[in-house]
């Protein structure tokens, strides 16, 4: 649970409600729903299981042939939550876009709504009430609206007495067969079920007594069950529901979305038509990420053939946002009709391979770089499964263009990036010009004013020449870049690799920052035929730090990853917005200076080589009471020569002390200690460099 004492986190209260009102109910020995909330339809709990839920006669499905592929379409939350702004007319602009925008002609078609569109209390029949001010022309006004347009609409409740909200919006828990009936009545093709509140009753029971109701209404009805993952439902689900979701929450952060990735990777063989893992929903779109995080959780989950359900206000969307949700090549590996969900070929150093295996024998390749730095990732046509064949039809799925290989598979995957080509062994490979990947051997730390050496690579992955070929480094306006050996050939051949040195120097008073500089290699095919490819790479520009001894707080950092919120500058994390902390204190004392993360974090710092020690005080916030459990590391120039493991909310600050001598560059690196990132607000306080 991502909280901090006293305060639940937007993003985090869906699941803490449910779970804390689960874990006290329990603790107080509540059993049974209260009388009020019982009708004769409701299971009664703790009474013997049916032949249903025993397995010794067949459990009934919902309607044949629905979500035969991973539902695509939207849902509010990511984007309102309660506020007022989610109401009938954006509801109506979402569908009005889905039109206008081809998102519709790209698949997408269920318009969801979330919580927070009932009254708190039902009517005297028991029914549920949509709020008059949020939906004046009430639920059904706004479904037909939807499905005038061709699109399908969606409804959420909850699998208990009350929905997530703090609100308490009325659940179906006890009212399952009038609350189906009422979604069947309003024309409802898709019903998120949610876990809050659920009073201890068994989840697959729960589960089961929806899916009856919804399958006694006659309605075909896509049935999403939302229970975070903490029953494992893919181990019992697949005749309950369409889809389920695996995990917990997803924020829009890049550490949320990685962990959520991570979680739902290793489930693939659970998933297929009819029944699929849900990761959650995206945040492409909402600004927590930038748009390479944005591809890579796109590229993922479509390679785990997830829902693609819009969590962005579309109203607001930048052509960029339109641009990933609308890449109809990736959308393809989504809704492929073979259903299987990518499996992870090899893992290892923040290089990730997965694989997923396409209806018509093709394979789709994810090549996926979690790490703050480029890195090459390569694998080969045998490999992932492919028969063997002279050459290979290449297509990139985010440049949408077609080349050739003759087995290898392989690109420099920007930080935090994917690559993600559709591979076939095509007799016509040969009418393809040659794929040509373009690499650097890093991110360059550049001191205004002072040259900075980079090598790159060009390599011909192809069985036909790349001709013509011309490398060009750019760098933003002012900045002089020279090649210090070729940067171009008459014809590179199949197998071959063009290497080039690179002299680069910002001017002097460049500000400190990340600066682009793509290189980009240009040739022509044997037909003549002009290919470009471009890595879009970036430089550091960095400032030495003082001599003495210097705060962490004080100094630039380089890069900057956190699992809930920014990190903060002399106070704790407080998850949501940047200067949302407290001031720092571990143990009982209190620090006026240091770092405020959250695992799983990362802070780099650039030190040129003057720093001999890094030192600090670790440990949980006080924050956290004495409730989660973290590792501290500190890494140099790519080698660990700190690390304190199994800091728990428990203990007083730990003398953290490393050796950084000679060192270009200092990270700072927190785990959630093996344990999930739950309550694990760290700190580094009193973070100092000696230089």
């Amino acid at each position: 649970m991502r909280v901090h004492i006293g305060t639940i986190p937007r993003r985090g209260r869906r699941r803490i409600v449910g779970a804390l009102s689960a874990a006290l109910l329990c603790t107080a020995g509540v059993t049974a729903l209260p009388a009020a909330a019982r009708t004769p339809d409701a299971p009664t709990p703790g009474a013997a299981p049916t032949a249903r839920t025993t397995g010794t006669a067949p459990a009934p499905r919902l309607p044949d042939g629905l979500a035969k592929t991973p539902p695509m379409g939207f849902n509010n939350w990511n984007s309102t939550h309660c506020r007022a702004e989610f109401n009938e007319e954006m509801v109506k602009g979402i569908a009005d876009l889905f039109v206008t925008k081809g998102l519709k002609d790209a698949g997408y078609r269920y318009v969801n709504l979330d919580d927070c569109w009932a009254l708190p209390t039902r009517d005297v029949q028991g029914k549920l009430v949509p709020d008059p001010q949020r939906f004046p022309h009430g639920i059904k006004a706004v479904a037909d609206y939807v499905h005038a347009k061709g699109l399908k609409f969606g409804i959420y409740t909850s699998a208990g007495i009350k929905t997530c909200n703090p609100a308490g919006f009325p659940g179906g828990l006890g009212h399952e067969k009038s609350d189906a009936q009422q979604f069947a009545d309003w024309g409802v093709d898709y019903l998120k079920y949610d876990n809050c509140n659920n009073m201890g009753v068994d989840a697959q029971q729960r589960y089961r007594t929806m899916r009856d109701a919804l399958k006694a209404t006659g309605r075909p009805i896509v049935y999403s069950i939302c229970e975070w993952g903490e029953n494992k439902p893919w181990e019992w689900a697949s005749d309950v529901g369409h889809l389920w979701r695996t995990t917990g929450d997803i924020s829009d952060s890049w550490s949320s979305m990685l962990a959520i990735a991570k979680q739902n990777l290793p489930l693939a063989a659970h998933a297929g038509p009819g029944h699929w893992n849900d990761p959650d929903m995206l945040e492409v779109g909402n600004g927590g990420m930038t748009d390479t995080e944005y591809r890579s959780h796109f590229s993922l989950w479509s390679m785990m053939a997830a829902p693609l359900l819009i969590g962005s206000d579309l109203r607001k969307a930048t052509p960029e946002t339109f641009e990933i949700l609308a890449n109809k090549d990736l959308i393809a590996i989504d809704q492929d009709t073979l259903g299987k969900q990518a499996t992870v070929l090899k893992s290892e150093d923040g290089r990730w391979t997965v694989v997923r295996q396409l209806a018509n024998g093709d394979r789709a390749v994810a090549l996926f770089n979690e790490t703050g730095r480029p890195q090459r990732i390569a694998t080969t046509a045998k490999d992932i499964g492919l028969p063997q064949a002279d050459g290979y039809r290449l297509r990139d799925l985010w440049q949408h263009r077609d080349t050739h290989t003759t087995g290898t598979v392989s690109a420099t995957v920007p930080a935090h990036g994917t690559t993600v080509y559709r591979v076939s062994a095509d007799p016509r490979w040969a009418a393809y010009p040659p794929a040509v990947e373009t690499g650097t051997d890093g991110t360059p730390l550049v001191e205004a004013g002072t040259a900075t050496g980079l090598h790159s690579t060009v390599r011909n992955l192809g069985g036909t020449p790349a001709k013509r070929l011309t490398v060009t480094l750019q760098a933003p306006r002012g900045w002089r870049v020279q090649a210090t050996s070729p940067a171009s050939a008459r014809a590179l051949p199949g197998g071959r690799t063009l290497r080039t040195s690179w002299r680069i120097t910002a001017p002097a008073g460049t500000a400190p920052g990340a600066y682009a500089l793509p290189l980009t290699a240009d040739y022509r095919s044997p037909r003549g035929e002009r290919s470009t490819t471009t890595l879009p790479g970036t430089a550091h520009v960095v400032v030495p730090p003082p001599s003495g001894t210097a705060d962490a707080a004080a100094l630039p950092w380089l890069t900057a990853t956190n699992g809930w919120g920014p990190v903060e500058k002399n106070t704790s994390v407080g998850e949501d917005g940047a200067g949302d902390g407290r001031p720092l204190s571990i143990g009982g004392t209190g620090f006026a200076k240091g770092l405020g993360v959250h695992a799983t974090s990362e802070v780099s710092f650039y030190t040129g080589g003057r720093c001999s020690v890094f030192s600090a005080r670790a440990g949980i916030d006080d924050e956290a009471g004495d409730r989660g459990s973290v590792d501290f590391e500190v890494w140099a120039d790519g080698k660990r020569v700190a690390r304190t493991a199994g800091v728990t909310g428990a203990d007083a600050a730990r003398a953290v002390s490393a050796p950084v001598a000679g060192a270009q560059t200092v990270r700072l690196v927190v785990t959630d200690g093996g344990d999930g990132i739950d309550y694990d607000h760290a700190d580094w306080a009193d973070a100092t460099f000696t230089c």
